[in-house]
């Protein structure tokens, strides 16, 4: 379970409360002391199994400072770089979103 998931639709499966990870676009984790080893590792690779087309790790407990990774192409359950950052700078989310993060204003934990 995401922190964040966006799904453009959610399908009608009649079971409350579940959406498909083939049906997202973007998952979204952000880490805490508990939960950084399951966010860097098993989690990315269930998204991109699942072939969620984009994973954002804001990951404020990263040993060398906190940093933004968004991975993409998923592919065999592997995800590529494509692009990442310190707290602070901004990170450029691909189309369908076409949007620039701010990530300045993220709390450092």
């Amino acid at each position: 379970m995401p922190d964040l998931l966006v799904v453009p639709e959610v399908p009608n499966e009649g079971r409350d409360h579940f959406v498909p990870a083939s049906a997202a676009q973007l998952a979204v984790e952000v880490t805490s002391k508990a939960t950084a080893r399951h966010d860097r590792g098993a989690k990315a690779m269930g998204y991109a199994e699942a072939g969620v087309p984009l994973y954002l790790l804001v990951d404020g407990q990263a040993p060398g400072g906190p940093t933004v990774t968004l991975y993409g192409e998923p592919k065999e359950g592997v995800y590529r770089l494509l692009r990442a950052g310190k707290f602070g700078e901004r990170i450029t989310l691909p189309e369908p979103f076409a949007l620039e993060l701010d990530t300045g204003e993220f709390p450092e934990n």
